[in-house]
């Protein structure tokens, strides 16, 4: 690519070798260009069809150098601000003066006009940025949320967003109907400093889906319209950073000056530069000839040239499919109503007000324009916004802001965002109203601020299970906490360097006076707190994890042993990513994190670790199943430990071992069908969820009147079965989730271990095969009247119990299937032999194959009745007498209960056990109860029954 050399012409006069800043810019029509410099209070408008051989109107209305100008979309008014901190407007091209529409007490650095040219933004050194109103010059809003002096403004194309860059090189996004930051990008541009000469920029395309900034590897990023998600970049020749950029009319070309001279133009179908200019001196300011392929540049010594003819002819040119995107007519004025005014801005009186949060917007107390927006009923009220400083999720501020010229399905898309921190339990503030701090299967905690005062309340739902917590005076403005049977935790959000972020324990019993304590945490905020057994822990932005103990011991693990205590070294933890929630349960932390930035397709990717304080272990971690779309809103542990989480498409999943570990969905609001209703999640139990049902489109319940608990069943997202059982389909998954699970088992082979009674552990666990196998039973029936045979043919190799095996024998006999009836005698048979041979291994004189197979030759033959299949299974499903309680039968392969058997005499119980089960065999149904006693001795000799996983009882 060979460079090639354009002569300039002087349009300002720069004294010295100082370098100034100099603007250029064409009207609609390209009938005229403007310039000026910083160096010259005078403004120049040139005939832009005959520059050489007109003068130029010069307009002196400034008392020092011009440092901004903007023209409107229409090229009706003309817009210069100056180092004499003064905004003026002019009719253009006549150049009559109209008014000095605004001042600021610092130098301005740049000026955009909206695209009705209704809205003029304004902003320099005083860091904040004006929206002036051109109509009647009043000040509609001043958005201060940068912490340096703004030298990049330009409003997207639809006139809903305002992009703003300053010289440390973060850019703010600006919902201008809301007036609050969509996104931050943090230090992504060069760092200019103080420079008048040189600015940092930043333009949206033509289209308005991209916006362009300079980075930091002398390349241009492209950053996405509404999640701020990086794109990709252009890097190039470029040796120096980028000072400038600006967009070809019909957005496939940009061009590119850098601190090298150098001016680089972008194809960016191929991402790559086409074309180059050297330049004596640095080119501070381009732009784009509107209605030809040619493009103005002005240099920090005044001069300025035409690069004509840039694009090679054999590609497309710059003025061929440009984007026609209508802005606001020019009579419409942003709307900020009453009550919008005092939610984002409720003591606002005059432009100077102190910053103290980044991204908050301030309307001073002038005049304020309002109208009633034309297009305020297409909002959608389920358009989840995430607020900056909010950590509830899904927590979105009113809104009555202009949509997306896109379908309103790709706006919600294109509008998520990577989800900030949020507090499991909590509802986001609201000003004069009681709010939830925390709310659990224990208790909850309230707030309300009274007069700058803020109480705190404490209350339990069963007042027997915790102490009388009196009330609390809150002086640091604490915004979540967490609360289990010991005490609670609370923490606040850090308020400037004075104000620093503070964790707060209270403990509910303790055997010393003043046990409270309070931790401040410099340089870094509480984002999600949890406490535990003996513990608390505090996640911060610096993704930092602090362990304390109870007694506010900073530790990284704290066990107590005995009346002891044993404390390591190591008090801080680093997490691999930023923190989104947290909770605790007894000695599990656990905690979720992002991985990266959000897909392409919106997902979010996050990852989850279950810590053991108590132990200093890793019990599982992995990353968090979320529906597509979806952002997490609950996480919570069961009583015995059992992980679950719940997503803002009201999909609840438990953590199970399967598979390695995975993600099983028990549940989904989609097979409730109640759309007008949200539910907000407090815990779970073995069988149910839950929740606080919310009208819709409310996503938090109020704290006054107390909210009323709902219990959902679970309902696992099945797919319709031919069967017409849903039901029963979705209650026999569930019970084999269960019953798959080793936490039983676990818990047994641990109580055995302690030499702890075991009795009611077992029995519940066989209480949960007894269930399971009276749904396979009628899974069996619904399978025999769809002639699903096959199927009911597996159903018959997953009954737990021998007796449930031979029910189901006794109902296809009495349905008149006798070759299904042959079918499951196979079936039994094999079982029974399997059993047999375990049996020898243990005992070797344990029944023979042949006895068993003479056994199951007595099996019941097909009879001609015309009982119904709902009688039948009333007969012959197993009733839970005290025999049949004491049968332990095994319910997947490898599990045992260890437990040693009695010895006894081998002959004598051979022979019992056989008269028993012949009896059976003759008569399957009704010898349930004929001998409890040998059952028992039976039931002492078979294998133990299968472990279950009780899914938790209850949620802490």
């Amino acid at each position: 690519m060979k460079s090639r050399t354009l002569k300039l012409r002087e349009a300002h006069k720069v004294g010295g070798t100082a370098a100034a800043f100099c603007s250029i810019l064409w009207d609609q029509k390209a009938e005229h260009f403007v310039t000026s410099s910083s160096s010259d209070p005078s403004i120049s408008v040139h005939d832009g069809l005959s520059p050489s051989s007109s003068p130029p109107t010069i307009l002196r209305h400034h008392q020092d150098g011009v440092t901004a100008l903007a023209l409107s979309q229409d090229s009706s008014f003309l817009a210069s601000g100056s180092i004499d901190h003064c905004v003026k407007l002019y009719k253009f091209p006549s150049g009559e003066f109209q008014t000095n529409i605004t001042r600021f007490t610092l130098p301005i650095r740049v000026l955009a006009f909206n695209g009705s040219g209704s809205l003029l933004a304004a902003a320099g050194d005083d860091e904040g940025i004006k929206l002036i109103n051109t109509i009647d010059g009043s000040i509609v809003r001043v958005l201060k949320g940068h912490k340096g002096p703004v030298s990049g403004l330009d409003f997207n194309p639809n006139g809903e967003l305002l992009a703003s860059l300053d010289s440390n090189g973060t850019v703010l996004c600006w919902e201008l109907q809301s007036g609050i930051v969509s996104y931050t990008l943090k230090g992504v541009a060069p760092d200019t400093g103080f420079s008048t000469s040189v600015v940092n920029i930043l333009r949206w395309s033509p289209d308005g889906r991209i916006l362009a900034v300079p980075g930091l590897r002398n390349d241009v990023v492209m950053y996405d319209r509404f999640t701020g998600e990086k794109l990709f970049a252009l890097r190039g020749d470029h040796l120096e950073s980028i000072c400038y950029i600006t967009w070809a009319p019909n957005g496939k070309y940009i061009a590119t000056s850098g601190l090298d001279k150098q001016v680089l133009l972008w194809d960016l179908d191929k991402k790559q530069d086409i074309d180059r200019q050297k330049f004596e001196e640095r080119i501070c300011c381009m732009a784009w000839k509107p209605n030809s392929n040619a493009l103005s540049v002005i240099d920090v010594r005044g001069k300025y040239g035409i690069w004509e003819s840039l694009v090679p002819s054999s590609m497309v040119s710059p003025t061929v499919g440009i984007p026609d995107i209508l802005p606001k007519r020019r009579n419409e004025i942003l709307t900020f109503d009453e009550e919008m005014e005092e939610e984002l801005s409720p003591s606002l009186n005059d432009d100077d007000d102190d910053d103290d949060d980044d991204g908050a917007s301030h309307q001073p107390s002038r005049k304020r324009i309002r109208r009633k927006t034309v297009i305020e009923d297409d909002v959608d009220p389920d358009e989840e916004f995430y607020d900056e400083g909010s950590s509830i999720p899904g927590y979105r501020k009113k809104s009555h802001g202009v949509r997306s010229g896109l379908p309103r399905n790709i706006a919600r898309s294109t509008k998520f965002k990577m989800q900030k921190p949020f507090q499991p339990g909590a509802t986001p503030p609201k000003q004069g109203k009681r709010t939830f701090l925390c709310y659990n299967m224990l208790g909850c905690i309230t707030t309300i601020e009274h007069e700058g005062n803020y109480r705190i309340e404490t209350d339990f739902h069963d007042t027997g299970r915790g102490p009388r917590v009196s009330s609390m005076i809150d002086i640091y403005g604490f915004t979540m906490a967490s609360i289990n049977e010991s005490g609670c935790a609370f923490a606040n959000p850090s308020k400037g360097e004075k104000n620093m972020s503070v964790l707060m324990y209270r403990p509910f019993r303790s055997w010393a006076s003043n046990s409270e304590w309070t931790m401040r945490f410099e340089g870094e905020e509480v984002k999600v707190v949890a406490n535990g057994s003996g513990w608390v822990a505090a996640i911060t932005s610096l993704n930092l994890l602090h362990i304390f103990s109870e007694g506010g011991l900073q530790v990284s693990s704290f066990a107590f042993y005995g009346l002891s205590c044993v404390t390591i070294d190591k008090h801080v933890i680093s997490l691999d990513g930023p923190v989104v929630t947290a909770t605790g349960c007894k000695d599990q932390l656990a905690v979720v994190t992002h991985v990266s930035d959000c897909l392409p397709s919106n997902e979010q990717v996050m990852e989850f670790r279950v810590l053991n304080i108590s132990k200093m272990t890793r019990q599982l971690s992995g990353r968090v199943a979320l529906t597509p779309g979806s952002h997490l809103t609950w996480i919570g542990f069961s009583e015995e430990g059992s992980f679950s989480s719940f997503d803002s498409e009201g999909v609840l999943r438990v953590f199970t071992s399967q598979y390695g570990g995975s993600w099983i969905p028990v549940f989904s609001t989609t097979k409730v069908n109640k759309q007008e209703e949200n539910y907000w999640v407090v815990g779970l139990n073995t069988t149910s969820l839950y929740c606080i049902a919310c009208k819709h489109p409310e996503l938090f319940p109020q704290v006054t009147p107390k909210p009323i608990l709902s219990i959902l069943d679970f309902s696992l997202p099945l797919a319709s079965s031919d069967l017409g059982a849903a039901s029963l389909e979705n209650e026999f998954i569930i019970k084999q989730l269960r019953l798959y699970e080793e936490c039983t088992q676990r818990r047994v082979d641990d109580m055995a271990f302690a030499e702890v009674d075991t009795t009611a552990i077992e029995d519940e666990a066989f209480d949960l095969v007894f269930s399971q196998d009276r749904c396979i039973l009628r899974l069996i029936s619904s399978c025999c009247s769809r002639d699903k045979f096959v199927r009911a043919g597996e159903l018959m190799r997953l009954l737990s119990l021998e007796k449930s095996m031979r029910a189901a024998i006794t109902l296809v006999t009495k349905l008149k299937l006798p070759f299904l009836a042959e079918k499951f005698c196979s079936i039994l048979e094999e079982k029974l032999l399997e059993e047999a041979n375990e049996a020898t291994e243990n005992h070797p004189q344990n029944p023979s194959r042949e006895v068993v197979k003479s056994k199951v030759q007595n099996c019941p033959a097909p009879v001609q009745t015309s009982e119904n299949t709902e009688a039948v299974l009333k007969a012959s499903a197993p009733k839970p007498s005290p025999t049949t309680l004491v049968r332990k039968a095994k319910v997947s392969e490898g599990l045992k209960l260890g437990k040693e058997q009695i010895k006894r005499d081998e002959t004598d119980d051979v022979k019992k056990r056989e008269v028993n089960k012949l009896n059976l065999m003759k008569n399957p149904v009704n010898s349930v109860n004929s001998d409890d006693k040998g059952l028992r001795k039976e039931a002492n000799q078979q294998d133990a029954r299968p472990s279950s996983n009780p899914f938790l009882k209850s949620i802490v």
